[in-house]
This record gives C-alpha cells, structure tokens and sequence, in this order.
C-alpha cells in the first residue's frame, strides 16, 4: 500500500469524498436514497442496506416515527439527531411540515431544549468561543471548514423569558440558523452559530454536572466588550462581509453592541429589530380590520426593555412616515415596567427609556394605566406568564370596540395570557397575535385562528437579502420594508379569521418577498455589491436552497 495512504498508526487515510466519511457528512449524506451507480462509484457499497429508499419515502419515516415520540423534547433530539446526520432530508421536513415542527426545533421546545442542554446534548454544531480562548478568537474561527456568509451568536445571558443559561444557550443560534435554511433557504454551508461563553451567574448550572460550559462567573465591564470587541473583529477577518445577528443578550449588552456597530458593519440585533417589524406588521394587519390610521393609535407597552422600546421606535418611525412629528408619534406610545408607568418625573431612567418617559402622574399597575390613557393596543414582550389577566382584558374591551393584544412572550410557560382568555374575556373582539402557538379557539359559533407574531416571519427574510445583495448595512429602514412587506402579505381570509399574519407554510414565499424589498433597499442606498439584478424578486428565489437531492 502506498505510504500516503496511511497515516502513522497505519490505518488507511479516509477519503471525506467516499465512503464512510461521506455517509457521516451531513451536508452531503443521503442515507439510503444514495442510487445504485453512487454506491459503486463513491465507495458505498455495503455499507448501506440494499433498498433504495426515494427521499419520499425517507421523509415520510422520519414523520412517522417523529409522531410515534411522547413529548416535545423528544421529538426535538429526535431531529437534532437527523439535522446532524443529513442536512437535506433534515431540511426537507422542516419546511414541508413547518406548523408541526418549527414549535419543535424553535418556540416553545427550543427553551426546554436549553434549560436540559447538558442533558440532550450529542453532537456540537458551531463554534463555543470562551473567556479562556481570549486573543485565539481568529485561530477558532479558522476551524470552521466552510465560507460562513452569517452568523448568529448570543452570549447565553438572556435566553427567551428564561434568564442567563450560559452555555446552554446555543440551542438558540442552532434554530435560528435552522429557520434561515428551512423559511428563506439560506443554505446551511454559509450559517454558523456561535456561543460567546463568558460564564455564567446561574448558580444552578455551575453546580450542574452536564454542564457545558465554562464553570466561572460572566465576564462583565470592560474586560466583556473587549472580548466581543475581539469576535466581531476576527469574524470579519476570516469571513469578510459576513452578516452577524446577535441573539438573546441582556438589555444592557443589546443596546450598547447594536449602537456601536449597526452603522459601521452588517449587524442586527432580531430582538430589538425583527421583534419590532414583526409587531409593526401586525398593527399595520389591524388597521385593515378597524379601518383606522396608525398614527391615531395609541399603544401602551407592558415592559420596557430592548424588545419593547426597539417596537415603540419602528412604531415612531412608521407614524412620521405616515405624517406624524416625532414628537406626536412618541406621545402615541407608554411604557409600564416594574415600578409603573414611565413618566418624565421619575428619576433614575435608563436611557432607552427616556425617549418614552412622558409628562403624567405616576400609576403603579397596568390596569389603571389602561384606564387612564385608554389604548387601542396592549402589547408585552418581557415574559412574565399570566399579566395580561381577565380583569386587564376585560378593561380593554371596555374602552376599545376592537382591541388589539399582542401578548408575544415565550415559552408557553411565559405567555401573558392564552388565546381562548384573549377572545373568551373580550366577548371576541379582540384583534390578537401570541408568541406560543395556540390551537384555534371557538367561541359562540365562530372559530378564530391566532397565529404568532413570530420574528420567523422577518429575519429569514431579512438575512437572506442582505446576503443576496452583498449589503454592507442592515437599516431600520429595512426593517420597515419587511413590515410593510409581511403585512401586505396577509389575505383577507386570513383577517376574516382572526390571523394577523399569513399562513406559517407560506413562510418561504414571505421571505422571498421580504429579501427582495431588503435588496431594493440595499441597491438604492448604495450599500450593496455589484449591480441591481433585473429582477430582484427572481434573483432572490434563485439564491434558495432547496433542500432536495
């Protein structure tokens, strides 16, 4: 045998072109679809059973078996597990039964599957960059072997309602990414997820054995934006115009990270950005029912972190385009957080409050708050199950002949309130969006259908046209477009059923449209690469993976 076939134990080098090592590469791995002349020709015979199985057929099985699981978590490793082992079929289910899996691989499981992480885990995927790995970031990053064009990366501090989870936060970046491919067909060769492990405060998992990460106290001040400082400057390096989306860090890191780089690199924070566009095009969904103006509402915000002042800015935004001063459209939006009402007398105000803190008397409780400035929508962010109770809808209901609710927490276990409370306490008027998914809810002989003021109808898109433009910018203005984009988007069967959003199987059909108004965006403001396609439209459907072999 020759010797450059075998290495110094003399074993025979693997050829990741054939054989087994292709049947372990998940990108490329078909299974038991490889055909008869493949497993002659790349080394397969034999190493497979003899039937050929079609990718029908193999999706078929996969939902067969899937169905057969008894809980959620389950069925989350279950495809885990195919996600490691063929990316294809992987994907192939994912968008052909997206109602039934994205809650599984996204909201509300993905938050079981970080809480169990230690538990679960098989196999990693992406990157875990540490404290410890401080001044190596670039050296980690050039062990990634594909050309990374996004990157979705968290830090673990503020994972969904469920607090700071370390380490165990990648299953966050791992769906995300799972979502670009599945909804806007960004192949999965350019995602790569990254977990910034900095510690954790969570004492729980410094106690707990299967914890993956790094068993310190989080990095914090100076020595924390440094170390970011460092990631994003060796992310750009070994992966030069590469989109980087931070996920789930605490308000305070999220608003410092978005200010100091949204307009000098392609970043966006989807907490503050696409959290934001995707209540913006709900509101924008009402008005076609209440046949009222968006700057004639009034929107009163349970919660006043980055998700809720990053919605009242696209909301300002969107009520100075459509006439309004910024001034007026500011007065148009209220905060309550945990001491109240934000009013201009109370001291101590972080400053993305400010911008929302109005003249008025303090009010301690939502509900007085409710009655006194008199809303048209009640929206909350800030995962606290059960506050938007029967007494809180009841007053909405009250004040508005059609009033808008969006309790948009999750998991489930943080939902402000369920669908049938929504309709059931507001005699079904309420024009509603939720952040779980709900079954359809009857109520005197009408049967409404609340869909999910999910961020999965914006960022895909979002991130696809910034990557099909090559844009060196990711704008609010953007943001706005994929708005407006997603609600237009909405039939008026849907409306006449209660949805505020379109069909979640529509999904790759929404994300299309949005990256193309992205692009639009990209190519008029002279932030995008080379020149405007034609077609945008067409151009962006051609970029699609397809996952299929």
């Amino acid at each position: 045998m020759n010797a450059t076939n075998e290495t110094n134990a003399g074993s025979t080098t693997i050829d990741p072109a054939r054989g087994m090592a292709l049947l372990r590469d998940p990108l490329r791995n078909k299974g038991t679809a490889f055909t008869e002349h493949e497993r002659d020709a790349l080394g397969l015979r034999g190493l497979l059973p003899a039937h050929v199985l079609s990718m029908d057929a193999q999706a078929k099985r996969v939902m067969t078996n899937l169905r057969r699981l008894p809980n959620d978590l389950d069925k989350y490793v279950a495809l885990n597990a195919l996600h490691d082992r063929n990316e294809a079929l992987f994907f192939r289910v994912v968008s052909e039964h997206i109602d039934e899996i994205q809650p599984l691989i996204y909201t509300p499981t993905v938050g079981l599957a970080c809480q169990r992480f230690g538990y679960i885990f098989q196999r990693p995927r992406g990157l875990f960059i540490g404290a410890n790995d401080r001044g190596r970031t670039v050296e980690l990053l050039r062990n990634w072997p594909y050309p990374a064009k996004l990157i979705v990366v968290t830090d673990g501090e503020r994972i969904l309602g469920l607090g700071d989870l370390g380490a165990n936060g990648m299953g966050i970046p791992v769906g995300k990414l799972a979502l670009y491919s599945a909804c806007a067909g960004v192949h999965p060769k350019l995602c790569l997820p990254v977990m910034l492990d900095i510690g954790t405060n969570n004492e729980a998992l410094l106690n707990d054995p299967y914890y993956v990460g790094l068993r310190q106290k989080r990095l914090s001040g100076a020595a924390y934006y440094e170390f970011v400082d460092e990631f994003i400057t060796a992310a750009r390096a070994v992966f030069p115009g590469v989109l980087i989306q931070f996920e789930d860090f605490a308000s305070h890191a999220a608003f410092h990270l978005l200010h100091k780089y949204r307009e000098k690199i392609c970043v966006f924070n989807d907490d503050i950005q696409g959290t934001a566009a995707v209540v913006l095009a709900g509101l924008l969904s009402t008005l076609r029912v209440t046949g009222g103006q968006l700057t004639d509402q009034k929107l009163l915000f349970l919660g006043a972190g980055e998700a809720a002042t990053g919605i009242a800015d696209l909301v300002v935004s969107a009520m100075v385009a459509g006439g309004a001063t910024e001034a007026a459209a500011r007065m148009r939006n209220w905060l309550v957080d945990s001491r109240g009402l934000v009013v201009k007398s109370r001291s101590g105000l972080t400053e993305h409050k400010l911008a929302y803190a109005h003249d008025n008397a303090q009010i301690g409780d939502f509900v007085t708050a409710i009655r006194t400035l008199k809303p048209t929508a009640i929206i909350r962010v800030a995962a606290v199950g059960g506050t938007f109770t029967p007494e809180v809808l009841q007053t909405m209901a009250q004040i508005n002949k059609l009033p808008i609710v969006f309790a948009l927490s999750n998991p489930t276990s943080k939902a402000e309130c369920s669908a049938e409370e929504a309709y059931q306490h507001t005699g079904g008027r309420v024009l509603f969006a939720c952040g779980s998914p709900y079954d359809p809810v009857t109520l005197d002989g009408m049967t409404y259908v609340p869909r999910q003021g999910n961020n999965s109808y914006i960022f895909p898109g979002v991130g696809l046209g910034a990557i099909a433009s090559g844009t060196r910018l990711v704008t609010d203005e953007m943001f706005m477009a994929a708005a407006h984009t997603l609600a237009n988007l909405v039939s008026e069967e849907d409306l006449k059923q209660g949805s505020l959003y379109p069909a979640l199987p529509r999904i790759r059909e929404v994300s299309a449209h949005i990256a193309a108004a992205v692009a639009e965006i990209a190519y008029n403001r002279g932030f995008a690469t080379g020149q405007a396609p034609k077609d945008l439209l067409a151009y962006v459907k051609s970029q699609m993976y397809d996952p299929h072999y």
